[in-house]
């Protein structure tokens, strides 16, 4: 195999390889003179060669940014990658203008769905953002903040004064240093194990010779990230191919490619980007206008919104910054000002005080909360809200169509609110059509209120708030992933939650999602790991707020047709089963207080017991026996205990040992937690029981006004679980146990007396008083 130094000296015929950076308007710039002073035959660029059959998609004239978005689906899981491109990607013009100077213009990257992209959702992710040791020593050599910076002070700022020549064989310098040094830094690897960027370079090697062969007396034009360029050279000296690769073969229903529209926001480092250039909105200025007007324009750009919020700017704070601006890039040896020239310019000017947090462009960093409002508009501005939109006869996915058709049928299309009786047929219907795009995540659909599906409420409407949506069509492109139609693709989304291994609250949302979907039909792999999410749960409270929501549905949601769902029945007898286990195995600690969360597992699985035992086949008895085990269980917290007796009483076991038991409740400190547990669950059954009330009274007035003062919160919050008109019947029945006749409502309501504060009295009082008889100041 020829090595790189022979590469170089010995030019492979008539090949060009010109390394770009990714979304570089000054490699872009080389690109375009290139294809106009080599009028080349053949034009190879890195992008999914499965595009290559449609080109003319590219060319339809669609307003950039767009990107080709690929997705993958393997059984119930799926995964998307994307190839962005905008007016001065290296990767457009080459595609464009290679196109109008008569060229054939061809991609020549393996496609997504090849597992050399597993794990890159973006195909132009920087392979540098790799291997940062040797951009680190270029920085601190050039006393750079970090790569974009000197990525500027490389290339963008002087490449309109630098001969194509030169900055080429500046960049390429650049560029080999990057590559050798990755290489160094990663152990040589075995020969049946090269890594993705050695996979896809073989195959991109591949498309090299066969051009080279095809047309040899013409000169071959391949544009591709700088740090393939090295080992393009190398292996396409030495490969014999004459013919055009095939890309890799896979079922054509579980990946495909489509355009779609992109937004500078989608492009921004800033928002998360890894690939090519931060701030898109100025590069495209300094693609249009140069480096010195894309820094006066976008200084007053700052200026203007900054102005439209509210913030005070003068024409003198203008003048300030591109003054500054100027000297910061003299400073630092720029002929105009760069990117953080205009920035740092734009901060002194504007920004009085000290900052909290280091500017987001001293290295990729997203906005933090509390960042100064002056550099959140800096950082809007050089980043810009363009976005694209595709020519009316781009392909789309069928999902668009039937989004579209099912839109337009439930009266749906528009921006508007919607109000949808729920009782009515059509309108359930329009509201599952509105739940699948938003598990879809489609923007613009937006569910304003409408019933619970864990609650038994009385709402029977839904509104929602529809909106006119910029990413709308490429989320519909992208979630075409998923699907032929909404119901399909929502199926698929749910199904993929479930299976991601999120654990038992992300299972429990996509179930819950399903039915406001009208989704019944989950396939069995779906009901197997969603009943292996539950039979997994490791803690009391989630879970039981699962079944409790789920039991809701089963049993009473016909507005919603989820009434005995096979689906709910599964997880109910699944969670039932776990929730026994876990109350017994860590009941809680005899100190400590009521946990509210706790209690309702307990109730959810009495509910469960009460309402679908003998439907779904549980076991009534068994649940009895591990509840009378907590029950007597000394170890175990106050309010489980008093839950377990509450269960098996409520269930119709015998009460007749209900005031011994409330009796041997335990200490002031715990007594309330006890009845926590017991009016959650036996709340009814303590109202008909005629002797609870006397027999608490009694353990009340035996208290001492310190004991009562330890009691009183825990009681507080136990008799909380009646509601108001029975807390008011239970006052009556005290004052009619004291010999009081009239109206409770004024106990239960009360006025401004804390009663904490006044049992706090009463025991402040009983300390003096039993001070001053100790020490016989009493007559």
């Amino acid at each position: 195999m020829t090595s790189p130094e022979k590469v170089s000296e010995q030019p492979i015929g008539n090949l060009t390889v010109i390394g770009v950076r990714h979304h570089s308007p000054a490699c872009a710039g080389l690109v375009r003179e290139a294809i106009e002073r080599l009028r080349p035959a053949h034009v190879l660029i890195e992008g999914p060669s499965d595009m290559n059959d449609r080109i003319g998609e590219f060319l339809l004239g669609h307003e950039l940014p767009v990107a080709v978005f690929t997705s993958v689906r393997d059984g119930m899981t799926a995964r998307g990658s994307w190839s962005p491109f905008c007016e001065y990607s290296p990767e457009w013009v080459a595609l464009t203008d290679g196109t109008r100077a008569g060229a054939e213009v061809r991609f020549i990257d393996l496609p997504a769905w090849d597992p050399a992209f597993l794990t890159l959702t973006n195909r132009y992710a920087d392979a540098e953002l790799r291997f940062t040791q040797v951009v680190a020593d270029l920085c601190r050599q050039f006393g750079m903040d970090n790569l974009d910076s000197l990525w500027d002070h490389l290339a963008e700022i002087e490449a309109s004064d630098t001969p194509a020549a030169e900055l080429t064989e500046r960049l390429n310098t650049y560029f080999d240093l990057v590559r050798t040094a990755s290489d160094a830094d990663r152990a040589e690897p075995a020969p049946d194990e090269p890594t993705s960027d050695e996979i896809r370079e073989r195959y991109m090697a591949r498309w090299i010779s066969a051009a080279l062969r095809q047309s040899p007396d013409r000169p071959v034009l391949v544009v591709c990230g700088g740090f393939h360029r090295p080992a393009l050279l190398r292996l396409a000296a030495s490969y014999p191919y004459a013919e055009w690769p095939t890309p890799t073969p896979i079922d054509a229903e579980s990946a495909v490619s489509y355009l779609v529209p992109y937004s500078f926001k989608r492009l921004d480092a800033f928002d998360g980007y890894q690939s090519g250039m931060p701030s898109p909105e100025y590069y495209q200025r300094l693609w249009d206008l140069g480096p010195r007007a894309a820094a006066t324009a976008l200084t007053e750009e700052v200026v203007q919104r900054l102005r439209k919020r509210k913030q005070r700017v003068s024409t003198a704070d203008l003048i300030a910054a591109r003054v500054t601006g100027e000297g910061l890039a003299a400073v630092r040896g720029h002929r105009h000002p760069a990117r953080a020239d205009l920035l740092d310019g734009l901060v002194s000017a504007l920004v009085e005080e000290a900052l909290d947090q280091p500017l987001p462009w001293t290295g990729r960093r997203a906005l933090a909360p509390g960042t100064h409002p002056a550099v959140v508009e800096m950082v809007a501005a050089l980043s810009g809200d363009q976005v694209g939109r595709l020519h009316a006869d781009t392909p789309l996915p069928p999902l668009v169509h039937d989004a579209e058709a099912e839109l337009e049928r439930h009266g749906l299309t528009g921006q508007n609110s919607v109000t949808l009786d729920l009782t009515v047929a059509d309108e359930r219907d329009a509201s599952r059509l509105l739940h699948r795009l938003r598990v879809l995540r489609i923007p613009g659909y937006d569910r304003v209120s409408g019933p619970d599906p864990a609650a038994e409420d009385s709402t029977f409407t839904e509104e929602w708030r529809i909106t006119a949506e910029q990413d709308r069509l490429a989320a519909l492109i992208e979630a075409g992933g998923y699907g032929p139609t909404v119901e399909l693709a929502a199926t698929a989304r749910l199904g993929e939650h479930v299976r991601s291994g999120g654990g038992l609250e992300v299972s429990a949302r996509a179930l819950f999602d399903a039915v406001l979907c009208g989704i019944e039909d989950l396939s069995a792999e779906v009901l197997t790991a969603l009943a292996m999410s539950v039979g997994g749960g490791k803690e009391v409270e989630p879970l039981g707020e699962v079944l409790a929501a789920v039991l809701g549905l089963w049993r009473h949601d016909r507005l919603l047709d989820a009434q005995q769902s096979a689906t709910l029945g599964t997880v109910i007898v699944v969670a039932v089963d776990r929730l026994l286990w876990l109350v017994e195995s860590a009941p809680g600690s005899p100190g400590s207080p009521a946990q509210p969360r706790r209690i309702a597992a307990v109730r959810a699985v009495r509910d469960a017991m009460r309402h679908a035992a003998s439907r779904l086949g549980l076991d009534p008895v068994r649940a009895l026996e591990v509840m009378a085990r907590i029950a007597d269980n000394a170890e175990a917290g106050a309010d489980m205990r008093g839950a377990a007796f509450g269960f098996g009483w409520s269930l119709g076991s015998p009460s007749s040992d209900a005031e011994r038991t409330i009796r041997a409740a335990g200490t002031p400190a715990s007594l309330g937690d006890w009845l926590s547990g017991l009016f959650a669950l036996a709340r009814e059954q303590c109202l008909q029981e005629a002797s609870v009330l006397p027999v608490l009274n009694d353990l009340v007035t035996a208290m001492t006004d310190r004991d009562v003062l330890v009691a009183l919160p825990a009681l507080r919050q136990a008799f909380a679980y009646f509601p108001p008109r029975e807390r008011e019947t239970i006052a009556g029945q005290v004052l009619r146990l004291y010999g009081v006749e009239g109206s409770a409502r004024s106990l239960v309501r009360g006025g401004a007396d804390d009663p904490i504060a006044l049992a706090r009295g009463r025991e402040l009082d009983s300390h003096v008083q039993a001070v001053l008889e100790r020490e016989g100041l009493l007559r």
